[in-house]
């Protein structure tokens, strides 16, 4: 969900990443372009990867698989990205699966329907498909069944977030929210009714009528059972406000879960993202914390 914002101050950083990506940004916002000088910049070398894996052929859904070379029972993240519900192609966050392989998780890029061709109803059940597929197949790339977490930055962290508060997404598949072994939020939306009438993206996807916004609003439904939760925020995101992070912490202390919740200050929305490629990571410390907290849970490793 990038803001004009944090593109020009991912612009302010072009010498670390080729200058005509940053230039095309500049001058026609073309997201694609910055995504893929990111991925230009990812390792590559030890990794595994299997792309356009079918998981959903009625909806011709497809998902990439970035592994560790001989993987044998490793955690396995699946990564929801952002886009207002409405944009984003699996194959901009390569950089988000390598950093993840190379430090020894298999990481699962799964691609969903988008408002306006689908709601609510439509982009989850393709979210929790792709889970329920990552957990029928994780050995299949030396990832452990019993040892899945999802993921997800800002659209994407609603959609991972829901997966593991509300039991009905999963429970299609014959899992629950405790089946997995975490949540990651990075800048997620997690409360956010009533959706402001003005964003189009928000009110495809969610309705018009805080009942129904509220099917789709994780905060709302955590209740006990849920995963345990690692939510990192930018204090200077002006896209998602870090209300959301603080929330949802609360919501799950009120039930005496277990929640991280980590603060970045001087990190914007995209800033916290683009942390995970090699060239960026000094800004913010998303790719430690998030390994940190996978080890931090593990299953029968």
């Amino acid at each position: 969900m990038p803001s004009t914002r944090s593109t020009h101050a991912a612009s302010m950083r072009a010498w670390r990443l080729p200058l005509v990506v940053f230039a095309c940004v500049a001058v026609s916002g073309c997201e694609g372009a910055l995504f893929a000088g990111l991925n230009t910049t990812d390792q590559r070398h030890g990794i595994d990867e299997r792309h356009n894996v079918v998981f959903d052929a009625e909806h011709a859904l497809a998902l990439d698989v970035y592994a560790p070379a001989q993987a044998n029972h490793a955690p396995v993240v699946v990564f929801f990205y952002g886009g207002d519900w409405a944009r984003g192609e699996r194959a901009w966050y390569r950089f988000v699966g390598s950093a993840l392989a190379a430090e020894g998780v298999v990481a699962v890029i799964p691609d969903y329907r988008k408002v306006p061709q689908v709601a609510l109803d439509g982009f989850m059940g393709d979210a929790a498909e792709a889970v329920a597929w990552t957990h029928a197949h994780a050995d299949e790339f030396g990832g452990a069944a019993d040892d899945v977490f999802v993921m997800g930055h800002s659209a994407g962290g609603q959609i991972a977030a829901l997966l593991a508060t509300d039991p009905a997404w999963l429970a299609a598949h014959g899992m629950r929210p405790r089946d997995l072994a975490g949540f990651i939020g990075l800048a997620g939306c997690y409360d956010f009714v009533p959706v402001d009438t003005k964003d189009k993206d928000m009110i495809a996807a969610f309705g018009r009528t805080p009942d129904a916004q509220r099917r789709g609003q994780p905060v709302s439904h955590v209740q006990g059972g849920e995963p345990p939760m690692l939510l990192l925020q930018g204090v200077d995101d002006d896209e998602v406000a870090p209300s959301n992070a603080l929330s949802l912490a609360r919501a799950m202390d009120a039930q005496h879960e277990d929640v991280t919740l980590k603060l970045y200050p001087g990190v914007g929305h995209e800033a916290l993202l683009f942390a995970l490629s090699r060239p960026l990571r000094s800004d913010a410390p998303t790719l430690p914390d998030v390994l940190a907290f996978i080890h931090a849970h593990p299953a029968a490793r």
